[in-house]
């Protein structure tokens, strides 16, 4: 998200180390310091808390525990907002940055010139009219065969995103190795990411195995489930086909670390 927003950003150079800075920290206190909160507040065999995974009420939840230990009533209203306003911060950004992401796959070449076209306010309306059928598509999902369809859509975005992780590290990698190899310090990076090279690397054995582990359950207890194996990981067979046909089509090869584009856009 910050990647995308960064091609729009004035200055670059000073908003994007900031909003990576910010970024850390928001994880660390909205994500991290809220689950240790939880975790030293809600007892782990809280009988509400064991049925939670197998109802959908909202009363159920370790949020709501928490408040209802600190005297809030309206915990289950509270929590209704906050996880539609979350739900809603999320798909703003969803179609932003693949309203973006498209737009710019258009200029590139890589999609129809159609959703490269700007409106008078340099909106890529195109490109959003295309996200936003989409979006509203694979919501509509939710209403067919019990929501399997959207389980594996659901399923499908998920292993996509820990792909892209995945090459976000290697591209991360290759870049420092890179700049370093034609002669650049990386002391004149504006932002430069700390524990290199320890943390791409961990970064990729972390997603990896996270994405191999996705369903393991499938393989256990003496029978294979091969249509939930298939459900988990069909994003994989299917990024692998789209990258070597493209790769293929375009006859793309690895770029040596002396011959990398390093410096455009400076």
């Amino acid at each position: 998200m910050v990647g995308v927003a960064a091609g729009e950003s004035k200055d670059p150079k000073k908003t994007i180390p900031l909003a990576i800075k910010q970024i850390f920290w928001r994880i660390l206190l909205f994500y991290i310091l809220c689950i240790f909160i939880i975790g030293t507040l809600v007892s782990y065999d809280n009988p509400l808390l064991l049925h939670a995974a197998e109802s959908e009420n909202i009363a159920l939840s370790p949020f709501t525990l928490l408040y209802e230990k600190a005297g809030l009533a309206f915990a289950a209203g509270l929590m209704n907002a906050v996880i539609l306003s979350a739900i809603l911060s999320a798909g703003n950004s969803g179609m932003y940055s693949s309203t973006r992401m498209l737009f710019d796959m258009a200029k590139e070449g890589r999609a129809p010139k159609w959703f490269s076209k700007l409106d008078t306010r340099g909106v890529p309306m195109n490109a959003l009219y295309a996200t936003t059928a989409v979006a509203a598509l694979c919501f509509l999902t939710t209403f067919i065969g019990e929501q399997q369809v959207f389980n594996w859509l659901l399923n499908m975005s998920g292993m996509c995103g820990f792909i892209v992780w995945l090459g976000i590290a290697i591209s991360h990698y290759r870049f420092r190795k890179g700049y370093t190899a034609q002669g650049y310090k990386i002391i004149d990076l504006a932002y430069r990411a700390k524990f290199f090279p320890f943390a791409p690397w961990f970064a990729f054995i972390l997603c990896s195995v996270i994405i191999l582990g996705q369903n393991y359950q499938a393989v256990l207890g003496g029978k294979i489930d091969w249509l939930g194996l298939l459900s988990t990981y069909i994003s994989i067979p299917l990024f692998l086909i789209i990258w070597l046909g493209y790769k293929w089509k375009h006859k793309t090869k690895l770029i040596a670390y002396k011959d990398m584009n390093v410096k455009e856009g400076e």
